[in-house]
């Protein structure tokens, strides 16, 4: 069910009401929310409710038995139980991407004998949920969050709808206490409308209109063949598939903050204007937060952060993003496009050693900025072939321009000033509305997504971090 279809809103208001007449019953509203959630979960491939259902009874189990064990026995089990879940990811995410890479290089030795390919279905949501459990059981380790004994509250952590399948990724120690408190105290007067609403709209917005505009009507067939484009088609698709991806991605980002928000959840925001960063360390403390902050906290921190200085904070800069490419996908661009980032970082640091003067801040988020659009062809590209065709069609300028249309333009040009608007904004809207009643609210609501609807293009597509 994606969040823009009438069946998903049918199931979300039947999911809304019937939570809300179960407030007052806890035990019961986490069961019924779980048992949503699987629905949910189950109407992209019914078969994958169980490996749902395991993620998150194995990481219950392992946390509590993380709970009675001696120190050395403790950094056993959460070892063996991090492995299987990544195990888990890794078969189903990277087995035949290493199966193909280890056949090309035997061909490339003249060995003629090929490994058979598995062609496992990915499940969606995979990497987040896996990421989710993975945090659960290090923080039940670190002594962050205590285990949960319900199992309920670890299923439901596990599987909340809103954020299920492409997040933002929530640590136990933000959701677990929402969760045990779900349904305590919780009185029609606190339902947060006005910021639900807000969010919702906001993010339809970006997606249905600004992401699938920009991607229908040039940012897919430029990047499906760039040898048959000339530099200012490419150049303007760079651009493009730069304000698409953060269309589609904080759209998704705020529908699911504005439905948890409903269901009596607070998730924290998952963009904060990346564009407006002057570094690449300040573009990763703005983009995709809750990814960047796990990786820091759970990656980068444990290989030994900057405790060390020199060599092996750039080591551990290195390794964290490469790892974080190769996190959003079973592919070689994805690998360099981490890769790029992590060198970008390194030199980041180096620079500011010997540089005798200061960017101003204006040059270093142009700079900043552009870095990340070349980062981002890489990322869209099917291929490395592709990349380079796309890099070499850069220089062919007399090609005149024929997919750019200035609709398409003007579509980039507003998804970057819907970028620039000040954070508060949101807000202070919210503010606004929650001072109407709320049938008010609903008619607000409902002639602006009756708008949104009318201005959107007929076929819309999946969410692109769908695929991760």
């Amino acid at each position: 069910m994606l969040f823009h279809t009438s069946v998903f809103a049918a199931f979300f208001l039947c999911v809304f009401a019937l939570c809300w007449a179960a407030r007052g019953w806890p035990r019961v509203q986490q069961w019924f929310l779980v048992l949503a959630s699987f629905v949910f979960y189950g109407a992209w491939d019914w078969r994958f409710m169980a490996l749902l259902a395991g993620s998150a009874l194995v990481n219950w189990a392992a946390a509590l038995r993380l709970d009675r064990l001696s120190a050395q026995s403790r950094r056993l089990t959460l070892c063996a139980a991090v492995g299987a879940n990544l195990a888990v990811l890794g078969a189903f995410k990277y087995f035949d991407f290493f199966v193909d890479s280890f056949n090309t290089l035997l061909l490339s030795l003249g060995f003629g004998a090929e490994l058979p390919f598995v062609a496992l279905i990915l499940p969606v949501g995979i990497s987040f949920f896996t990421f989710q459990g993975i945090s659960y059981l290090v923080d039940v380790h670190r002594g962050d969050v205590a285990p949960s004994r319900p199992v309920v509250e670890v299923l439901l952590y596990i599987s909340l709808f809103p954020q299920l399948v492409a997040g933002p990724i929530v640590r136990a120690a933000a959701l677990l206490p929402q969760i045990r408190a779900l349904g305590q105290a919780y009185a029609p007067t606190d339902l947060a409308a006005g910021f639900a609403t807000v969010m919702i709209l906001s993010g339809l917005f970006k997606k249905l209109v600004l992401a699938n505009y920009i991607a229908s009507d040039l940012v897919d067939d430029v990047f499906f063949d760039p040898s048959s484009y000339g530099a200012r088609d490419l150049l303007i698709a760079a651009y493009g598939y730069t304000v698409q991806i953060y269309c589609d991605f904080s759209g998704y980002s705020d529908m699911a903050i504005g439905l948890a928000a409903l269901l009596g959840f607070r998730i924290p925001i998952n963009f904060n204007q990346p564009f407006r960063a002057a570094s690449m360390q300040e573009f990763w403390r703005r983009w995709h937060i809750s990814l960047s902050t796990w990786l820091r906290d759970y990656l980068y921190i444990p290989l030994g952060g900057s405790r060390d200085g020199g060599w092996r904070t750039r080591r551990n800069l290195f390794l964290t993003m490469l790892l974080g490419g190769l996190w959003h996908g079973a592919a070689w661009t994805f690998v360099l496009w981490g890769a790029l980032h992590g060198a970008f970082l390194i030199a980041e640091r180096l620079l500011a050693r010997v540089l005798p003067f200061r960017i101003g801040r204006v040059p270093a988020i142009l700079i900043t900025f552009h870095l990340v659009v070349l980062t981002f062809v890489i990322f869209r590209v099917e291929s490395l072939a592709l990349f380079w065709d796309y890099l070499a069609g850069l220089a062919r300028w007399r090609i005149p321009m024929e997919a750019a249309t200035p609709f398409v333009i003007a579509l980039i040009g507003l998804g970057l000033a819907l970028h620039a608007t000040p954070p508060g904004l949101p807000d202070a809207v919210a503010r606004r509305l929650d001072r109407l009643p709320w049938p008010l609210i609903g008619l607000v609501a409902g002639l602006l997504l009756a708008g949104i609807a009318a201005i959107a293009p007929g076929e819309v597509t999946p969410f692109i971090y769908f695929q991760f």
